[in-house]
């Protein structure tokens, strides 16, 4: 099984932030907003838009924050009508490079019993490093898997006053006959 590519990038050299941050942000255009759309398995993406800030702690570790914020458009579950949705999240990664660098000293992260898959960094075996990955993770993790119009309520169909006979309680009159 193959994942589809990613409907757009936005590299970024980590190596240049030195020992400073750099914040920018990230817009998506017409073309990537009908692919995100696509990818997504949703009807549209009106506006898909990040603040980023990227930091360098050590040789190894870097964080990520971003602020995104969406809004797209869904088929409702029950009517299969437009509904549109806003998505605003806050994220935050910690990147470890893996990948061995040039004059660094050998630094290792201790792991407690304790430490959930949200404690453990990001690992990233390059400095050539995908800003719009975890964005688009996040995104789609945002995505409402049921959505409703306003008012829209599931009725669930009435139950039939009588059930009806089943074949096997024809089969079984049959063997009681004399």
């Amino acid at each position: 099984m193959t994942t589809p590519a990613p409907p757009f990038q936005e590299l970024y050299d980590l190596g240049d932030l030195g020992r400073g941050s750099a914040e920018f942000k990230i817009t998506a255009n017409a073309d990537e907003l009908s692919r995100i759309a696509r990818w997504a398995d949703i009807r549209a993406v009106k506006s898909f838009s990040a603040t980023v800030e990227l930091r360098r702690h050590s040789a190894s570790m870097y964080s990520l924050d971003a602020h995104l914020i969406a809004d797209i458009v869904q088929d409702c579950v029950v009517t299969l009508e437009p509904v549109d949705s806003h998505i605003d999240r806050h994220i935050h990664r910690q990147l470890h490079l893996t990948a061995p660098v040039r004059h660094r000293e050998d630094i290792s992260i201790a792991l407690t019993e304790s430490a959930g898959d949200d404690d453990v960094p990001e690992e990233i075996d390059s400095l050539e490093y995908d800003v719009a990955g975890p964005l688009l993770e996040e995104f789609v993790l945002a995505i409402d898997p049921y959505p409703r119009a306003p008012g829209v309520e599931f009725a669930a169909p009435p139950e039939a006053e009588t059930p009806a006979e089943s074949p096997f309680a024809a089969l079984k009159s049959l063997k009681n006959r004399p």
